[in-house]
């Protein structure tokens, strides 16, 4: 049975108070969550976040009555559709992410059902009688009888992603008290101050968007030095590269200034250079020494200070 009018008109105005009051819109997926599972989700946001759910033909067309008021509100209509829910926070994003996908409960595989994840059998005894072999050979698993009891030789994929459960494999399955699934809310989209984007953009750290814009910074320094166009980022290097020009033009003629001078020193009488090394190396070590001595021997005099032989 469908809304009322009335039901429909407080819908139209709690979810325009909603969108007006907080910043930020989780659209969620709430495939297989239960009545119980969904107060327990609304219990954790208490404080931090309002869940909000509706049917999607009464949530496109309030959407469309406040798209006058909220132009960036159209992005989100692409994407009611399936079993969604809205959830509106000011809270911080990854917070309230990890909040609604945290609550999950474990489900046994139901025939029909699209599994989630692959689902492997494990080797090992199942304890089962042996009369039940035939549901291993259904389904190819290897097996052997050990002590009385059906034992799995090696582990088996019974399951793969994104295809339907099988009702010898469901079986199974819950013969073998496995519930390979959990369901609960999931995270589709990301409404924030206009934009919309994918929960994993909420993965990105810090770290990893100071790389990136270095990065950004480095390919622009090159094509503006390739391209002889200046820019902010590229200034300083192309200022480097003019001082080593003129350090170059120095070095072939006979203009000097204050920065090509101790080149020139340098390619004139290498040997010097080389021979100063060391000494200003040892120059360095010589004080440090000699401060070491000062110290042992301070140490010494004031063992005689005490003015005490061995056995006094």
């Amino acid at each position: 049975m469908g809304a009322s009018r009335a039901e429909k008109e407080l819908y139209f105005v709690k979810l325009k108070e909603l969108i007006a009051k907080f910043p930020s819109i989780f659209i969620v997926n709430v495939d297989n969550v239960g009545s119980n599972q969904m107060h327990q989700i609304r219990v954790a946001l208490r404080g931090k976040g309002v869940v909000l759910m509706g049917k999607n033909t009464m949530v496109r067309r309030a959407l469309r009555g406040i798209v006058s008021e909220y132009p960036s509100l159209e992005r989100l209509l692409p994407h009611v559709k399936g079993n969604i829910g809205f959830v509106f926070t000011s809270s911080d994003l990854a917070d309230i992410r990890d909040i609604i996908t945290a609550n999950k409960v474990a489900a046994p595989a139901r025939a029909g059902a699209f599994a989630p994840l692959d689902v492997t059998i494990p080797a090992g005894n199942t304890g089962m009688e042996p009369g039940k072999t035939s549901f291993f050979q259904a389904l190819g698993i290897p097996t052997k009888i050990a002590r009385g009891t059906i034992e799995i030789v090696s582990d088996v994929k019974v399951v793969t992603a994104g295809s339907r459960v099988g009702s010898s494999e469901a079986t199974l399955l819950n013969m073998l008290n496995i519930s390979p699934f959990t369901y609960g809310m999931t995270v589709v989209q990301i409404y924030d101050q206009g934009q919309v984007f994918e929960p994993s953009v909420l993965d990105v750290d810090a770290q990893e968007l100071v790389d990136r814009f270095l990065t950004g910074i480095k390919t622009i320094a090159a094509l503006s030095l390739a391209l002889n166009y200046p820019t902010i980022v590229s200034v300083s290097h192309s200022l480097v590269n003019a001082y080593k020009n003129l350090i170059a033009i120095s070095l072939a003629t006979d203009y000097t200034f204050e920065g090509s001078e101790k080149a020139k020193e340098y390619l004139a009488n290498p040997e010097a250079f080389a021979a100063a090394a060391p000494v200003a190396a040892a120059a360095e070590a010589a004080p440090a020494a000699e401060e070491a001595k000062e110290e042992a021997k301070d140490e010494e005099e004031s063992d005689d200070d005490l003015g005490f032989g061995l056995f006094d």
